[in-house]
């Protein structure tokens, strides 16, 4: 299949082409040429393709929370309600529960990858190996420690990518080391680790940091906490929620600046809200109300968030005035490299899925292909 695309701007790489013949075999991009004579089978109308979005943390869309529902089904429902947002690859985020709906998320990922199910590339485990002082809305009678049958289980060879948030100074150096030894990406969040314990950890093999600013301890002037480390450590990842409520706006210039395009991914942290228009949701036991898109318990502890990954684009080209171009790089491509998926997702090249969103000239999203099929909005 070949598909002439035109009348916008084409990221390919780091490349903007007004237009371009995108020839698809196999789900693949087989090659990307700065030309598009004749009608336009995509015409941008002055908007843009870009590489599909990719989200690392996703706890539900839908109407649906992975918590609730640890099924294939589940997985599928909420990766259809991301994909008209722009989302081409995700991972199920399961918030802190017991042992043995651990074992049924990484479970479920494994059989949602091996069914087809379209976008999802492995597993989240949020917790339940977490600070409570720092644990925001996670349950307290789900925080546990790690023992060596649940290092066994989150090891074992998968399908797909596991990434697990810890508390470093709850985990310890010792089982971060084991654990990113067996392949599993140890992320940093619900924690209040100093930044000598947060430097040690990623001295063992952590790599990423969950949410950066929130549910952390904090960058001060003496003690530069979980975060000074994040911003201070070149070869970390930083997942930053763009949704006006979680982060100021010069935070986020801050991060963007401090890390560089290459090390931040933009991430939703997605409850069941996005896609819907359900104004409250239940989790674990606690409603939660959504209110101009921001998730809150009756204390007024946000719960996730009901943002989805082009509106997250949207805002960030909004309070950085970056172009999106470079905003690709954190919303597509630094994901793909923590997830070490940049041979085949995070960009438009020869070789890589063909997975990408058509944004309008307002940066709304218009059409999703994901594998080469186009999805409807």
């Amino acid at each position: 299949m070949r598909l002439r695309v035109a009348n916008g701007g084409i990221v390919a790489g780091r490349a903007v082409l007004p237009a371009a013949t995108i020839h698809v075999e196999d789900g693949r991009i087989a090659d990307i040429a700065p030309d598009a004579s004749g009608a336009p089978d995509i015409d941008l109308g002055g908007g843009w393709l870009v590489p599909g979005f990719i989200d690392t943390q996703v706890n539900g869309g839908g109407g649906v929370l992975f918590n609730d529902s640890i099924t294939v089904e589940a997985i599928a429902a909420i990766g259809a309600a991301h994909a008209r947002f722009g989302t081409t690859a995700f991972l199920p985020t399961l918030i802190s529960d017991s042992p043995e709906r651990i074992a049924a998320a990484l479970d479920a990922a494994d059989a949602a990858i091996a069914a087809g199910v379209p976008g999802v590339v492995g597993v989240h485990i949020e917790g339940p190996f977490i600070n409570e002082a720092r644990r925001g809305i996670h349950e307290a009678d789900r925080i546990r420690p790690i023992d060596a049958g649940l290092a066994a289980l989150l090891s074992r060879p998968r399908a797909g990518r596991v990434l697990l948030t810890v508390a470093p100074e709850i985990v310890g150096t010792e089982a971060i080391r084991a654990l990113a030894g067996a392949g599993v990406l140890v992320s940093a969040g619900h924690s209040n680790a100093t930044y000598e314990e947060t430097k040690a950890a990623i001295a063992a093999g952590m790599t990423g940091f969950t949410h950066l600013f929130n549910a952390m301890s904090p960058l001060t002037h003496r003690a530069p906490g979980m975060v000074g480390a994040a911003l201070d450590s070149a070869g970390t990842w930083c997942g930053l929620i763009v949704d006006n409520a979680h982060l100021h706006p010069a935070t986020v210039r801050i991060a963007i600046k401090a890390k560089g395009l290459d090390r931040i991914m933009l991430v939703t942290d997605a409850m069941p809200s996005v896609g819907t228009d359900s104004d409250a949701f239940e989790l674990q036991g606690k409603r939660i109300e959504v209110r101009d898109g921001v998730c809150t318990y009756a204390d007024g502890t946000l719960a996730g968030s009901d943002l989805d990954m082009a509106t997250a684009f949207r805002n960030t080209a909004a309070i950085t005035g970056l172009p999106p171009a470079d905003i690709v790089r954190m919303s597509s491509e630094s994901a793909a490299a923590f997830l070490g998926l940049s041979a085949t997702h995070g960009t438009l090249a020869a070789g890589r899925r063909a997975d990408w969103v058509v944004l309008d000239a307002g940066l709304k999203p218009r059409e999703t292909w994901i594998g080469g099929k186009p999805w409807p909005i």
